[in-house]
């Protein structure tokens, strides 16, 4: 048979379960990334920051836990009107952090709502500050000269030249941040700093800035281009000159050879000429005709003609090969 549980041993048991639901609800930790606000019936009775093992009340008194940590709340975009009355669109984020967990929580209670202060109090802050100067201070913190490449012209280098800041954008930061402290510790707040994640301009002025860039850019390609041209047509004129040089100097070379040949020839005729002059004459003339008088020529000249002399029987000389007289 099941043995039956008696009625005192269900009793014991619930306050066992009871007692230990109890012990639970009034034991509570603090650890190094927290601090305890501990409140009685809603109403704050003490702050506990040092960490540890803790007693409190059960169903009575609450522990509130908040960070202790360095905590960052990143803003959304926002549009903010510089000096010489340029729009920018600033996103700012800020690391912040609960010095007074009490004050917390009787002003804005949680974190949600100290995002919401933090975001009302800071971009105006952030506002005024960046209206208070040229568009320049937003975004550069140093005068700090470009370096320019070695064949960048004067020109361009004045195109291209920055104006100078006022302040900068540390300055403007480091003054952003004091302002939002001394303002956020009303609700229990430091505020540790305050910075641009990103600015930029609005699209129209964003495409206006693209095209010029695209134009510069342009400029400095076609000024390439015209520069690689000019040296095209440099390398190409020594080509040319240095091609009209050995030109020149082959052709000297040339009739010099060819002048030598010439003499060299006309002293070979010579000397044949003066062996036989006859018949040296009468193979020169055989050459004449071989030249001027294309085949299947019909001509009807006198036979006592000079040029037609040896086209006569008697006229061949009678010694046909050169020998000594």
């Amino acid at each position: 048979m099941t043995p039956k549980i008696s009625g005192i041993a269900i009793a014991e048991i619930i306050i066992v379960i009871i007692g230990l639901l109890t012990l639970n609800s009034a034991l509570f930790t603090v650890n190094e990334t927290n601090q305890v606000v501990v409140t009685q019936m809603g109403k704050p009775i003490k702050v506990l920051k040092k960490p540890g093992l803790y007693i409190k009340i059960p169903f009575i008194q609450t522990a509130n836990k908040f960070e202790d940590r360095l905590l960052e709340y990143e803003a959304a975009p926002k549009r903010c009107v510089t000096k010489d009355k340029k729009y920018v669109f600033l996103n700012n984020y800020t690391r912040w952090k609960i010095v007074d967990p009490l004050l917390f929580m009787k002003t804005v209670r949680n974190e949600s709502g100290a995002n919401a202060r933090l975001d009302d109090i800071i971009y105006s802050i952030m506002r005024e500050e960046v209206g208070k100067y040229n568009l320049i201070d937003t975004v550069r913190s140093s005068n700090r000269k470009i370096l320019f490449a070695e064949e960048t012209t004067e020109e361009e280098k004045a195109r291209r030249e920055i104006e100078e800041i006022e302040v900068g954008r540390e300055k403007i930061m480091k003054v952003a941040t004091e302002k939002s402290d001394k303002m956020m510790r009303q609700y229990g707040i430091k505020v540790i700093d305050v910075r641009i994640k990103r600015a930029d301009l609005p699209k129209a002025n964003t495409e206006a800035v693209f095209a010029r860039m695209k134009a510069e850019r342009n400029r400095i390609s076609n000024r390439y281009i015209s520069e690689g041209e000019g040296e095209r047509a440099k390398i190409l004129g020594e080509m040319e000159k240095e091609l009209a040089q050995i030109r020149s100097e082959a052709y000297r070379k040339a009739q010099e050879i060819k002048g030598k040949a010439d003499a060299q020839a006309t002293l070979i005729y010579a000397q044949a000429y003066q062996q036989d002059p006859e018949f040296f004459n009468f193979t020169k003339t055989l050459e004449t005709y071989q030249e001027t008088l294309p085949k299947k020529t019909l001509i009807v000249v006198p036979l006592n003609s000079k040029f037609f002399k040896y086209l006569a029987p008697e006229a061949i000389p009678k010694k046909a090969s050169p020998g000594k007289p």
